[in-house]
Formats: structure tokens, sequence, C-alpha cells
């Protein structure tokens, strides 16, 4: 029903009978009512006293406006009234005064606004407040004789809602969500199901059908609504085409699967982080992570964890989404992360292929594995150097040492220590990647460190088969074992010389001593007084390691030396039982005793100069022929004598047999003057015909 609004409504008395009629006039229809007497008095007495706030001309005649302040309608006590006869005995013409009371049943002195389906029923104690009355009535009878006036508002049951529920949509959120529409008979005609996607709409400013938008209001992530929308708030008395007809009820079952604002912003919440975090990601930083990737409601769109490789990226280059790049800023290493960021920081209006649907807020879970920058260098740290530190490692040293190798998560993906066995190269010189040939240089003997090497001084964007990913940063843990450089020569360190020292070892020479040998780290190898040994060699008969012969030439007896001997004049790279490949070895010495020995090859040697007619000397009884006995007792004599040496460490009775036999070169027993030659007269003929 239309009312105007311009001419307030006119009330009017006639007649001076018993009753008086009172008129309330409206463009549509007119309202007779019938006042006895007493109420015409009470009305014509409260003309002239009646406030400006009890007058007609307050009322609002628009059903809308009918009490937005209720004291403008009843600023004095009104009730209902079960009798209505009691103030107004006489019939009222049009209606009954009994229908007007019993359906106001719904509203209470204090209602601002009629229940839908109600009529005003307002009646005064005394007729002094009959004017208003009237206007009041007249406003009942208006909602009365136009059902359609009555708005009822959207229905809503919960169906589902979530444990949890950190937003509800609001006015001006976007929100995403499936629908089932249905008629009040159950019949669809509408379901983004069967559309394939989730409807995306803006709430609050008119863009969708007013019963959906306030359905909608409150509702938290993943929750499930029934919501029934009158016609008014559906498609009103015009319906939707051939689909939706006219003056109908809709009700639609609503899933909000996502929600957010223009005014978001990337959200990050820390779920673990490391004790020592050295370094957090910056921009232009490559990073290396695992991810879980879920929308609002829970649903997984893709994992790193399920391709067993991590994603690698560089950030703030536009390499991933925005929201992405802002989520990682400022991670550590080992730390966990959740990042919740919103469409227009996502895949925005296109979504990503049928994972990621259009306008669909992203949630991360993300561990970062890996960070370093292009323009790393090495960094080396943990360093423990020994207090004695003389030499340091340079390019051409050849180096042994043990490490572990691991990512900078703490993964280990190498080892030494579990071959037993060290690495070892030179460096400098390409043959280890360029990181560690840089991370080796200027180290010590026993020296531990650590080296941190970027990838691109590392194994690069190709890795080292499923050993080391794509891009990734080595960090090495190692330990110097020792290093040498092959022109290094034996190194001798006399820690105690006798103040007498009239003679000293030499080639040839048998030498008996004591000895530790060990690593350069101290691992101790062999000792000759475990068992209580003492070693026994003859110097420059290739008996021991070059290194070690050469060590223990010019000493005195009682003499001590450190002796630190290269590989290449030790075991070489072939090491031997007990001893490493490419070691140093480190021999503590003391020279217990030697003999003077004679050159090789040769069992007696003269101390002077040999008689001039060895033959008439050896042959005491001039018979022409020397025998055994008097070959074995000259060379006894010379001996005793201090004219001559036999070889020592040897029989003398097995010496002067050798040497008999040598010389008794037909093998009859006896040594003529034609075969009596020197080992020097024989060599030289030797030499001579070598020549020939």
């Amino acid at each position: 029903m239309n009312l105007q609004r311009t001419p307030r409504p006119a009330l009017t008395a006639t007649g001076a009978g018993s009753s008086v009629l009172c008129t309330l006039q409206s463009k549509e229809q007119n309202l007779t009512l019938s006042l006895n007497k007493r109420c015409r008095r009470r009305l014509d007495s409260s003309r002239e006293t009646a406030s400006p706030r009890t007058s007609a001309q307050h009322l609002s005649p628009g059903l809308l406006h009918l009490s937005p302040e209720p004291q403008h309608l009843c600023p004095e006590p009104l009730h209902l009234c079960p009798e209505p006869q009691h103030l107004c005995p006489e019939p009222l013409p049009r209606t009954s005064a009994q229908d007007l009371c019993t359906s106001a049943q719904n509203l209470s002195p204090r209602t601002s606004a009629p229940q839908p389906g109600s009529l005003l029923c307002l009646l005064p104690h005394d007729c002094t407040m009959m004017p208003r009355f009237l206007a009041v009535l007249w406003l009942a009878v208006a909602v009365r004789s136009s059902p359609r006036s009555v708005l009822e508002d959207v229905a809503v049951e919960r169906l589902v809602v979530p444990p949890n529920c950190v937003r509800e949509a609001a006015t001006g959120d976007h929100v995403r969500y499936h629908y089932n529409a249905t008629f009040l008979d159950g019949k669809t005609f509408d379901s983004s199901y069967q559309r394939g996607g989730a409807k995306v709409a803006l709430l609050g400013e008119g863009r969708l059908i007013a019963g959906i938008d306030k359905g909608l209001q409150g509702m938290c992530v993943s929750e499930l609504r029934k919501v029934t929308i009158p016609p008014h708030l559906a498609y009103g008395s015009t319906g939707a085409g051939e689909v939706v007809p006219p003056d109908t009820t809709l009700i639609f079952e609503l899933l909000l699967v996502d929600l957010w604002n223009n005014k978001d912003l990337v959200v990050t919440r820390t779920l673990s982080t490391p004790k020592d975090c050295k370094r957090s990601v910056t921009r232009t930083d490559f990073v290396r992570y695992h991810f879980n990737g879920s929308l609002l409601d829970g649903t997984a769109f893709d994992s790193s964890y399920a391709r067993r490789q991590t994603q690698d990226t560089l950030v703030g280059d536009g390499w991933v989404i925005r929201g992405l790049e802002e989520g990682l800023l400022g991670m550590c290493v080992g730390e966990v992360r959740n990042i919740i960021i919103p469409p227009f920081k996502g895949y925005g209006e296109k979504g990503a292929g049928s994972e990621i649907p259009p306008q669909a807020t992203l949630i991360y879970d993300i561990l970062l594995v890996d960070i370093h920058n292009p323009k790393d260098n090495i960094t080396t740290e943990d360093q423990v150097v020994p207090e004695s530190c003389t030499r340091k490692s340079v390019v051409g040293d050849y180096v042994r040492y043990h490490y572990n190798g691991t990512f900078l998560n703490g993964d280990t993906f190498d080892t030494s220590y579990q071959r037993n066995s060290t690495y070892n190269t030179y460096i400098g010189m390409g043959y280890v990647i360029a990181g560690m040939d840089q991370g080796l240089l200027g180290v010590c003997t026993g020296e531990r460190r650590r080296v941190v090497i970027p990838p691109h001084l590392a194994y690069g964007e190709q890795g080292a088969g499923n050993v080391i990913p794509p891009s990734a940063v080595v960090v090495f843990d190692i330990h110097i074992i020792d290093f040498h450089n092959p022109k290094d020569t034996v190194e001798i360190q006399v820690t105690h010389k006798p103040q007498v020292c009239n003679e000293t070892t030499e080639v040839n020479d048998v030498v008996k001593y004591h000895y530790n040998c060990s690593l350069m780290d101290g691992t101790r190898l062999f000792s000759s007084h475990d068992d209580d040994n003492m070693q026994e060699t003859t110097l420059g008969y290739d008996m021991v390691v070059d290194g070690l012969d050469l060590a223990l030439r010019n000493m005195c007896t009682g003499e001590r030396r450190i002796i630190t001997i290269p590989p290449h004049l030790a075991h070489g790279e072939k090491g031997a039982s007990g001893v490493p490949s490419s070691a140093v070895l480190v021999f503590e010495v003391q020279m217990m005793s030697f003999e003077k020995g004679v050159p090789s090859g040769y069992m007696f040697v003269w101390l002077g100069e040999a008689p001039s007619n060895l033959f008439q000397t050896l042959d005491t009884n001039q018979d022409k022929k020397v025998l055994l006995d008097e070959f074995g007792d000259f060379i006894k004599l010379q001996v005793s004598e201090g004219k001559g040496r036999v070889k020592p460490g040897m029989d003398m009775e097995q010496v002067i047999q050798d040497m008999f036999q040598n010389q008794d070169r037909d093998k009859d027993g006896a040594i003529t003057e034609d075969e009596l030659k020197l080992k020097v007269e024989e060599d030289r003929e030797k030499a001579e015909h070598d020549e020939l």
C-alpha cells in the first residue's frame, strides 16, 4: 500500500449525538471509527493541552518509519487491549475491535516495529490519547489491508560449523563459496558444483541478491549453512527468467571455501625456529625449501615432499608469486613457517591449472633448507688451530684430511670417517671443487675448521648424482691430518746429542736403534718399545724407507732425533700394512749402537793399504797355494789388528768361507796366485769389459 507522506492523516469529528465519528483519511481507503460521548469530551478537552510530542503531526505515515524512535509514537505508557470494549464499547465500522486486539499478540508495549503478520492495537488509558491512537490504528489497518508489505528476513540454519573460526565474513570481504539452490519442494534449479567451480563475490556491494548477501554474512571458512530466502530478498515479483518463478521462496545450501579482503596482508606464523640463526633470507638470495601447499579449506594442491625434491628459487626477482616472496623474507635455515597469501598476491583471477582455482587464498607450510647469494664466497668457521703451527698449506701441497660433509640443515651426505680413510688431494690445482681448493689453503697440520661453500663454488645447478641436489650449499667440517709438498725433504730435529761423539754412523754401517712411529696427528702406528725389539739395519742397503735411512746417518750412539718423512720418501701413495697411503710419518729415534760396515757387495775391506804382495803374505808356507786354513787365519789376524773389517752382522766363519769360495775359481780347494784378485780389480776389469 502506498501511503502519502505530504498531507498528514486528517482526523475529524462529526455529529452531536451519543457518539462522534472520527475519520482518518488515507489515499486508498477511509477508516471510520465510532467514539462515545466520553471519548469526545475527553478529546475536546485534550486538544488545548496536548503537547507537540503527542500530536498526530509527529506520526510518520510510512511503515518503514513507524518506530525508529519509539517515543515519537508512544511517549506515554500504552497498554494492549485484551478487552477493547472497556475503552471503545461501541462497534467500529469495517473492522472488529476484537480482531484488532487479538491480532496484536506478538507486539509488546516496548516493541519498536510490528512483527510480520501482526496488527497494531495500542489503546490509550483514556481518550486524551485518542488522536495518537487513531493515527497508529490507521497504520495498523494499512498493514492489515496489505499483507505483502510485511517483509520477512532470511532464515539461517548452521549445518556445519568448524571448531576454529579465526575470521567471519563481513561487508567488504570477498568470498568464494559453493552452493546448491532449491525451491521449497526440494527441486534444484542451480548449483556451483554442477557448474564446476565455486562462485566468487564481494559482500555488501549489491552484487548479490540480498538474501545471499545476508546469508553469507558472519560465515566461517568451511562452514555449511542452509539459508531460506523470501521472495523480496531473492528475485521478487519478477522472478528470474524461466528458472525462478515470481514471488518464490528459495533455499540455498552454502559452503564457504575462501575469504579475503583487499586490505589483507601476507600473514606469516613461525612454527619452529633453530636456536642459532646466523643468516636470514633477504632479497636477491637463492633459497631451497620444502613445502606443503593447501587452500584455505584445507584442500592440498602441491607438495615438494611428494616430489622428493626441494623448491629452488631466487627471492625478489619474480620467480615465484609475490606473497610467497614476502613470506620467505627473514626466514632462517631450519625454520618452519606458515604463510597465508591472499589471492591478489597469489595466482589471482586466473588461478593455476586445475589445482588452484581463481581467486584462491593459499596456505604454505615452509621448511627452509638452504640459503645463499650468488655473490657469496666461501666462509670459514669454528677454526681450531694447534698452538704449534710452523707451516701452513700453500698451492701445490698435498693434503690428507678427514671430513664430514653436510647441508645447511645438518643432513649428512658424505663422511670420510665411515670409510676409515682420509681424503687426499693436491690443493689449488683443480683436483677438488673450487670452494674446497680455497678452504684448504692456509691450514695447519692438526687444524680443524668448517668450510661453508655456496653452490657456484661447489656442485652448481647440476648437483652430484643422487647425493647432492642442484644449487645446494655444502658444509665441510675438516680435520687436517697432514700435508706435504713433492719437493719436501726429510726434516730432522735433534732432541739430544751426547757431549762426547767420536764416531758417527754412515752408509754401510749396521745400526741398532729404538723408535716410535706415528702420523702427523699423533696417531701411533708402530713402536720398538712395545716388545723391546730394538731395530737393526745396515745403512745404505735399502733395508728401511729412504727417508729413515737418510735420517739415521751421522748419528752418535745415544743421540735422539725427531724425523719427519714425506710420503715420497716413505711408503708413498700406496702406503703399507698399517700405514695409510700418502702419509707423512714421524719417527722418534734413539741410536743405541752401531758397527762400521763394508760397501755393498763386499765382505771384507781394508781399513788401510792392502799388502803390496798379498799372495805371498797369504802363502805362509810358500807352497804356491793358499788353503782355507791359511786364508782364514790371515783374515782373522787382519780384523784383530784393526787392519781390516768383515761385513757386520755376519758370522766370521761364514764370511771367510764365502770369500775363499769366491777366490777359488777352479774349485780345487786351493787359491793360486793367478786366481787371487781383489774385488776392486775385479770391478775394474768388469767395467772395462762392459765398455768393450
